[in-house]
């Protein structure tokens, strides 16, 4: 025991990056990768990344860009104008959603929107109300940005989606934003359009931002369907952030391209502050995405329809264990089961007390990488990606089944 009145060691590092966790879902990758590295048969449902190689009219544009000498310099710190502009009539044509070219910003992926966003609006102690389970990244930039991450809690019985009635509960003087995803990573759920504008409406009578994500807006399945807030409720334009980009939508995850869209004075604040952090994202990276938001979305069809396959058949396979249960995936490509009866018993001569510990007993046992509900704020649940090819997904699922069967 140190002295009474010695002094505290400093940290190597400051207080507000040590604080930040890892990223679980990066961190189940890198673990499963690295196993594979060394040659054992593991399957991972781990990373939200589509198995598909980026459409070839897009890398061949990627090339042609290479070889131009205007992209081997400097561009302005907020996109490629005509990019810019192409971003706007592609909202417009997806979602419903006016806008100019100087309400976009395009940034080094879609989480980097993410965190530009909640760097915009959020000052010291401004609550951002974050509907759990939430996308793993979602709490670490608003508390980096200074603001106070409010988690509402939903369920299976609710459809993974928060309500009116919660909102008006949780908010404060101090509530600045909403965080809203739909559709919804991790849950897979999505918000019909008359829960979409009820909401809306509320952030419009209370004063509170809206920050969308709505990276996944393209990939929904059976009847649900994408609807941006904004577009319901068009009062809502000028206290709202859209985060978005072509990694999902385009298998494009390595291109690190995104983009945020909102009110021009909140767009020239987040310009200024990504002028100092990054300057340009990579001209041949937005070139690529540029052709990708312009083109037709057959690839994207292509994509989706594999992708309700496979999501079938995993909730399929879930459902067949009798002590899981498992919303159908409506959009997005992850399932989001119910693990909780599979704890506090003995699998192969071990207990696992809770769902970080079963994922860990599942990979050590199986080679299959799951990513448990803690590093999404709902414990007792787990995440698995079914952006994998058919047989792996089979395989993977077969064998957590065989495992505690």
């Amino acid at each position: 025991m140190a002295p009474v009145g010695a002094r505290k060691e400093p940290t190597r590092t400051s207080a507000r990056l040590a604080a930040i966790a890892e990223s679980a879902t990066l961190a189940v990758d890198a673990k499963a990768k690295a196993l594979k590295a060394q040659g054992v048969n593991v399957i991972g449902f781990g990373a939200g990344e589509p198995d598909f190689p980026t459409p070839a009219n897009i890398v061949e544009a990627a090339v042609a860009a290479c070889r131009d000498p205007k992209f081997h310099r400097y561009t302005p710190a907020a996109g490629l104008p005509e990019f810019r502009e192409a971003i706007a009539v592609k909202t417009l044509r997806d979602g419903g959603v006016a806008v100019t070219a100087d309400q976009v910003l395009v940034t080094n992926g879609g989480k980097h929107a993410v965190f530009t966003a909640f760097a915009a609006l959020c000052d010291p102690g401004d609550e951002v109300i974050c509907p759990a389970p939430y996308w793993t990244t979602y709490p670490e930039a608003v508390t980096l940005a200074g603001g106070v991450p409010v988690i509402l809690d939903t369920d299976e019985e609710t459809g993974f989606r928060v309500t009116v009635e919660q909102l008006e509960r949780a908010r404060t003087p101090r509530t600045k934003v909403l965080l809203f995803v739909s559709p919804d990573n991790p849950s897979g759920a999505v918000y019909p359009p008359e829960e979409v504008e009820a909401i809306g409406k509320w952030a419009v009578a209370n004063g509170v931002w809206v920050i969308t994500d709505e990276i996944y807006e393209h990939l929904t399945y059976g009847p649900h369907r994408f609807t941006s807030m904004p577009a319901l409720v068009p009062d809502l334009a000028d206290q709202c952030i859209i985060v978005n980009g072509v990694a999902k939508t385009y298998a494009m995850t390595g291109w690190r391209v995104g983009w945020m869209i909102g009110p021009k004075d909140v767009i020239k604040a987040a310009i200024n502050f990504q002028s100092h952090a990054t300057s340009n994202v990579s001209n041949v990276a937005q070139v690529a995405a540029m052709t990708a938001v312009s083109g037709d979305l057959s690839a994207v069809a292509m994509m989706r329809e594999a992708f309700a396959r496979r999501g079938a058949t995993m909730h399929r396979m879930l459902q067949s264990i009798p002590e899981v249960t498992c919303m159908e995936p409506q959009g997005a490509f992850y399932c989001f089961p119910r693990f909780s009866g599979l704890l506090n018993r003995g699998i192969r001569g071990r207990t696992a007390a809770t769902t970080l510990e079963l994922a860990d007993l599942i990979l050590s046992e199986t080679n299959v990488a799951i990513v448990p509900g803690e590093a999404f704020g709902s414990p007792g649940f787990a995440r698995l990606s079914f952006a994998l090819s058919d047989d792996d997904l089979v395989e993977g699922v077969q064998r957590i089944i065989d495992l505690v069967s």
